[in-house]
């Protein structure tokens, strides 16, 4: 029997007991003295009461009984996370057995590599052991033999080995000292290009094709003009140049290629104005007397440019052209200051190097001097002004760098080198050209096809910024003739379609190849 029917046995027992009792007592109270309603009230009373005390202790039984069961259940649950506890720390422990078994697997494998590497080591020894053993019974055998050979016979064969061995340490310290020399010549040309270019930067002027007169009223337009257009007519006849009078109030529009006969016009055009008298023999009269002052003010501007660049002893022609220089543009940079500033550079440059500072400058000073005199002579202007400088009496030095500036660099010609870089210093400073790169890439890109869309071309290169093009025909289908013919015609028709500055050379190659196999 369970403990709560136990309880529940000992409750009723009770209440029969006390509902006996009470039956009893109050029946013969009844019966004493109201009689038999009375008692029948009374044991119903009693009843209630029993069953009502029955009750209540059923409840505190199934109260206790619940405290019991929630204090057995609390002890369970501590057990369990007890035994949980105990789990993880067991498996802690058999993880860290595992990490230190895997360790001293690993320890025994390193031992393992390290007895194998000190026996190769050992075995290593050993054999160089062996060889040292070797080569010394060996060298006992060649002094051996080298006793028995007489005093000329051992010093031949002692002066052989050492030759051999002076040879092969010389061939391997020049090397070394090459390398040295090269990397040290790096270092000191970018050192001299650096300081160069900090001691010396020159203001760029841009120099446009068109000059703009102005003039005190629009009636002056048409004096300009002239009857008929006579006046407009003979100025363009006597200054080479066009004159652009329209709607734009206040000024004259003077344009030409020419900077010298541009600005002999603009000048000549002032002094028309001023003076009033516009008829085509004063305006002959004054263009020519504009254009002997100018060819003074040419004179003088070659003068102040050599003064500047410290170059004496020019012929008068070779100012009169250096001053031209100052009406010249390349790529909208004054070819005058471009001038000067290569020779400041070059003459930097020859001086860090231990060369002469005074030919330097007067290699820079003159090497764009062709461009002076390019519309008057046949050829570009490198060739044009190494004639120009060979005819007035310059040294070899000025004459090559004039004409090897772009091209043919050779290295016993340090002074051409030293022009050369700097007139690439010159042209690549910021400002210094507006040639915008879409300008330079299509210029490129149109002579490259120019010369593509010749029959027999297989392909063609534009190099040298433009200046040159050479192109690979096919062997099969054009001869040397042919070739020669191709070159005169490409050359024709790049001058024809093509506007560019300077000149163009067109080089056409052309070989045969023959290949076989051996099988």
């Amino acid at each position: 029997m369970s403990g709560e029917q136990l309880i529940g046995a000992l409750v009723g027992l009770v209440l029969g007991a006390f509902g006996t009792w009470a039956a009893t007592h109050f029946s013969g109270r009844l019966r004493a003295s109201t009689g038999r309603g009375l008692v029948d009230r009374m044991l119903e009373e009693a009843r209630g009461q029993a069953e009502g005390m029955r009750r209540q202790a059923e409840l505190a039984a199934r109260e206790e009984t619940l405290q019991r069961r929630q204090v057995l259940e609390a002890e369970v649950d501590e057990s369990r996370k007890a035994l949980r506890d105990h789990e993880r720390r067991l498996e802690k422990r058999g993880d860290l057995l595992d990490q230190q078994l895997e360790l001293l697997s690993k320890k025994e494998r390193d031992l393992d590599e390290v007895g194998r590497a000190q026996t190769e080591k050992e075995a290593q020894i050993a054999a160089g052991r062996r060889e040292v053993a070797r080569l010394e019974e060996r060298r006992l055998e060649e002094l051996q033999r080298v006793g028995g050979l007489s005093v000329e016979e051992a010093r031949r064969l002692l002066m052989t080995r050492l030759e051999d061995e002076l040879k092969a340490e010389a061939g391997e310290r020049i090397l070394r000292h090459e390398a040295h020399v090269r990397e040290g010549c790096r270092d000191r040309a970018v050192e001299v290009l650096a300081v160069a270019i900090q001691r010396f930067a020159a203001a760029h002027t841009a120099e446009v094709t068109v000059s703009t007169v102005d003039i005190p009223n629009d009636e002056m337009k048409g004096r300009i003009i002239g009857r008929e257009g006579r006046n407009i007519r003979a100025f363009e006849k006597a200054t080479g140049v066009d004159v652009v009078v329209d709607d734009t109030p206040g000024v004259v529009i003077v344009t030409g290629f020419d900077s010298v006969r541009r600005e002999v016009a603009k000048l000549a055009l002032e002094r028309l104005i001023q003076d009033g008298r516009i008829h085509p023999s004063r305006i002959e009269e004054i263009v020519r007397d504009t254009q002997d002052e100018l060819d003074q003010h040419i004179l003088k501007v070659g003068r102040d440019a050599a003064r500047e660049a410290d170059v004496v002893g020019l012929h008068e022609k070779v100012l009169d052209y250096l001053g031209k220089l100052k009406f010249r543009t390349s790529y909208s940079q004054n070819v005058l200051r471009h001038s000067i500033e290569v020779a400041f550079l070059t003459g930097m440059m020859a001086e860090e190097i231990g060369l002469d500072g005074a030919l330097g400058r007067r290699c820079g000073l003159l090497h764009d001097i062709g461009k002076a005199a390019d519309h008057e002579m046949e050829g570009g202007h490198p060739s044009v002004g190494a004639e120009l400088l060979r005819r007035y009496g310059e040294g070899k030095e000025v004459v090559h760098a004039a004409l090897g500036h772009h091209d043919d660099l050779r290295l016993d010609a340090p002074y051409t080198v030293l022009v050369a870089a700097a007139d690439a210093i010159s042209a690549s400073r910021p400002g210094a050209r507006r040639e915008t790169l879409e300008k330079y890439v299509r210029r490129l890109e149109e002579l490259e096809s120019l010369a593509l869309g010749f029959p027999g071309v297989e392909q063609a290169y534009a190099i040298q910024a433009g200046r040159e093009v050479r192109v690979i025909v096919d062997s099969q289908q054009l001869d040397d003739a042919s070739s020669a013919a191709l070159c005169r015609d490409i050359a024709k028709a790049i001058q024809a379609q093509l506007t560019y500055p300077g000149e163009v050379k067109v080089t056409v190659l052309r070989e045969s190849r023959s290949v076989e196999y051996a099988r």
